[in-house]
């Protein structure tokens, strides 16, 4: 079963100094607008299958053109994500951890309708040696999907530091479930997979303007790991705002998920009244929360925005991202009309 999507207008705006009080007011509108239903091209279930089967690569760097090379070879035995039509189509990504966005994300070709995918591709950065062995390599397997609907199908991840630089051979590794090395072990709340999209105003069209304000859509898709409070389980939903504004309009949320650690949500939420400059102002947070009848307990969320600790020139407690939640955002913003997909480690706020 998969959630409806919700769509919620604002208007976003500059806060104006009033001259009265010199406090700070938001000329920033409530919500129009809230329509169940809107986008049911998101429905279906695209985020749960199971990491399987084995990667070849090898990795080298380049001491003369200081570039650091992964040699992406093939995969064998990747899960099939659509059962009807017993497919895949995979592709690899690779990352330097724990600084995404300095270094950026590097993608082989997507392969076609198999499971032994053979890539025979170099992923080049150009980093220093010295640099590069305080990094980790995360190298991950995803089906693609014409919609953006990406799956995980497995990863791996490699400290660059304790790596035997002589082996320039191509060897195998077992993929394995999603598992960021961002998690600390000590705080560990679960992992949240999601996507989001920016679509800047008449990008859809240019007669009758399409869309006429810009839109952030958020594809929550499931939480791996949530803690467990109870030994049934949990009964898990996720909260959405657009700070800078906290009202009940700017307030969504998903559907109870009852006893279920591992909980998939699958719910598209699309906010409106977005203008691009106010994507440096905006933060999207979303947490999670166990459902109990006398009250709910936060277990954990991420923030998404570029982390500046400003909004609209004013300094906020909540512009807090971490590294991975400023990549996340920055590459939305770069890739307009583009799905981009992430998981994210939850933590306290």
């Amino acid at each position: 079963e998969s959630d409806t999507a919700s769509e919620v207008s604002f208007q976003f705006g500059r806060h104006k100094k009033t001259p009265s009080t010199g406090s700070h007011s938001s000329d920033m509108a409530s919500v129009s607008s809230v329509s169940g239903s809107v986008l049911s091209v998101y429905s279906g279930d695209f985020g749960s299958v199971d990491a399987q089967g084995t990667v070849e690569f090898a990795l080298d760097y380049d001491e003369k053109n200081r570039e650091f090379q992964v040699h992406v070879s093939q995969c064998k035995d990747l899960a099939v994500v659509d059962e009807k039509k017993g497919r895949s189509d995979p592709y690899v990504k690779t990352y330097l951890l724990p600084d995404k966005a300095r270094m950026g994300k590097r993608k082989t070709s997507v392969k076609k309708r198999t499971v032994n995918p053979v890539y025979n591709e170099v992923l080049r950065y150009k980093i220093e040696k010295m640099v590069l062995l305080i990094q980790k390599l995360n190298l991950s397997v995803w089906h693609n999907d014409p919609l953006g609907r990406n799956s995980f199908l497995g990863e791996i991840e490699i400290d660059l530091a304790s790596w035997d630089w002589s082996n320039r051979k191509l060897n195998w590794y077992p993929l394995k479930p999603r598992s960021l090395s961002a998690v600390n072990g000590a705080d560990h709340r679960g992992v949240m997979s999601l996507s989001i999209k920016y679509v800047p105003p008449g990008s859809l069209g240019k007669w009758p303007k399409n869309p006429p304000s810009g839109e952030v859509h958020i594809w929550v898709k499931d939480v791996k790991d949530l803690l467990q409070l109870r030994p049934s389980g949990v009964d898990s939903f996720v909260k959405c705002y657009v700070l800078p504004d906290t009202s009940k309009k700017s307030y969504q949320k998903t559907r109870v998920i009852k006893r279920d650690t591992n909980p998939v949500f699958n719910h598209t939420i699309v906010y409106d009244g977005f203008h691009t400059e106010d994507l440096k102002d905006a933060c999207v947070e979303l947490t999670v929360w166990d459902h109990e009848k006398l009250t709910n307990h936060f277990l954990g969320g991420i923030r998404l925005g570029l982390g500046t600790g400003l909004s609209y020139g004013i300094s906020v407690d909540w512009m807090d991202s971490t590294q991975e939640e400023v990549a996340f955002w920055q590459e939305m913003m770069l890739a307009a009309n583009e799905w981009i997909e992430g998981l994210l480690p939850l933590r306290s706020l």
